[in-house]
Formats: structure tokens, sequence, C-alpha cells
């Protein structure tokens, strides 16, 4: 039996027309930006300052990120945040699939826990309580802070929960009890390897978290050599404007020098900034659209 055919309307070719328009003036508005900083970054800098550089390259220059790689807090602040990241999101999965696991099976009291979970969605203590609880915990200028309050997610959890209980049903459990297996063994053995998109979904999130992390810095961390990368780029793109405008008493050419080097180390620090997210993200892109609906039906 041949298949049925059905031939678009008019209507329909101008709906694709008008969507497929619209969408790559989205696009252009999205992309843009980072491609101008892109070649930005590799044209020199007095032809950005100029205006003269749009659509291409204008004089490559490399200078921005001879200074950036040579720069010590760059570097210690890019490995900070990796270690940041890695040792965080690890943190939040083993936090969020094992609590999400145990809302997942029925058991006597499971609601009143989930409404104390979702009050704390909606209700905080405040910063200088919370500020008061870091420090009594002795978390104050050390790594943890970056890693530890942010340990769960009450909203992914809930993600977590609603996707288990509706895509790993009790008969598979009921199965594999009557050979004998755990919940622990069930949890490792068959849930976590059926949980794939779940998992991907939420180290993405988490990821790009920890990655574009910097707030928690600003409040508990003093010591410049604990910095996350995005306090580093913080300072070079929002302080060292300040600092540039006092420089009065300085020769003006030094200063045009200094502003230079700075506008071009910014570029080069976002370009540096946003590689890991880039290139993690393809991996994880088929995951994305999966993951937004995760848990939202039965199926």
């Amino acid at each position: 039996m041949a298949p049925i055919t059905i031939k678009p309307t008019r209507s329909d070719k101008i709906f694709q027309i008008v969507n497929t328009i619209f969408l790559s003036l989205l696009l252009l508005i999205v992309a843009y930006p980072l491609y101008f900083v892109v070649i930005a970054c590799f044209s020199d800098p007095d032809a950005v300052a100029r205006g003269e550089v749009i659509l291409f390259f204008k004089d490559f220059n490399i200078e921005g990120i001879k200074f950036v790689l040579r720069d010590v807090d760059v570097l210690n602040g890019y490995r900070n945040t990796i270690v940041y990241t890695i040792l965080g999101t690890c943190l939040n999965l083993i936090m969020t699939l094992t609590a999400g696991y145990a809302l997942s099976v029925p058991f006597v009291g499971r609601r009143p826990i989930m409404l104390m979970m979702t009050f704390t969605m909606y209700f905080g203590g405040g910063m200088i309580p919370t500020y008061f609880l870091i420090r009594d915990l002795g978390m104050l200028n050390t790594m943890w802070v970056m890693i530890v309050p942010g340990a769960i997610s009450v909203y992914n959890t809930m993600v977590a929960r609603t996707f288990m209980s509706t895509n790993i049903g009790d008969s598979l459990y009921e199965a594999a009890e009557m050979d004998g297996c755990s919940r622990i063994r069930f949890f490792v053995s068959i849930v976590l390897p059926l949980s794939g998109v779940l998992i991907a979904i939420l180290t993405l999130f988490y990821g790009v978290g920890h990655w574009n992390s910097y707030f928690n810095a600003i409040l508990y961390i003093s010591d410049r050599g604990k910095y996350p990368l995005q306090l580093v780029l913080r300072e070079i793109l929002v302080l060292n404007q300040v600092a540039a405008s006092d420089l009065a008493s300085m020769d003006p050419d030094m200063i045009g020098y200094m502003q230079r080097i700075a506008d071009t180390m910014k570029y080069a620090l976002i370009i540096i900034t946003s590689i890991p997210v880039l290139i993690l993200y393809p991996f994880l892109q088929k995951y994305f659209v999966k993951g937004v609906m995760v848990g939202s039906m039965k199926g």
C-alpha cells in the first residue's frame, strides 16, 4: 500500500516561509555577539575601537590571548573553576539522583518531606543568616563553599522523582526483587542505566551552573588563589574600567595602551570562558529537548 502524502496548502507554505525568516533573524541576533567577540579578539584593538570590525577580522592580532595565558590569576581561576565544576557536578548528581529515587518510592511520610522541600524553593533564611551558617561550618575561604551549599536543587530533584516514578515501574522492581535484588542494587544496576537522558540533562544544567558561578566567591572567598574564573573575568570586565579612569597622572599614551590591552583581554577571556561549554553542549544537545520534557508525561 502506497504511503499517503499530504500536499501542503498555501497557508502552510506561507507559515513555513515566515517561520524560517523569523528563526533565521533570531539566530543572527543570538549568534552575532559571540561571533563579534571572536573577530574582535583576533583584530587590532584600535580597529575595534574605531568601529571597523563588523563582519571580518581587521589586522590579525593575538596579543590578547598572549596576555591572558600569561596572567597568573586567569590560569589559577581556570584551574579552580574546573575543580569546582567537576566536584560540584558529581556531588549534585549523587544527591539529586539518590533523593529523586527515594522520593519516587512510596513510603510513610513522603508527602510531608516533599512539602518541606518545596517550601525551601520559595522561602530562605536570607544572605546574612546564610553567611553566619557558612562561617560556623568552617567553610569560609575554602573550595567547599563553592561546592557544598548548592549540593542539591529541589527543582531538579522533583524532575528526577517524576522521571523515575513514571518511566521505571514497580513491576520492574518486583521482578528484580524475586531474584534477590535489594533496593540499592536495583538503583545502581537498573535505575541509573535507564536514566541516561535524565543524567545527561542534569549534568548539563549543574555543570553550566557551576562554570558560571561567581556570587558565592564574592561573599565567602577572600583568597585570590581560590577565585573562580568568572570572578577573575568580572574583575577585568568591570573593575579594570574604574582602574583605568583613575590613572589621570600617567602619560596619556600609556593609559591608552593599557586600555587597549584591557579591551583585548576582555574579548580573549570571554572566548576562553565560553569554550568548555561550547565543546560540551553538542555532545549533550540530543538530550536537551528530551530533558526539557523529562517526567512531563507517561509513556
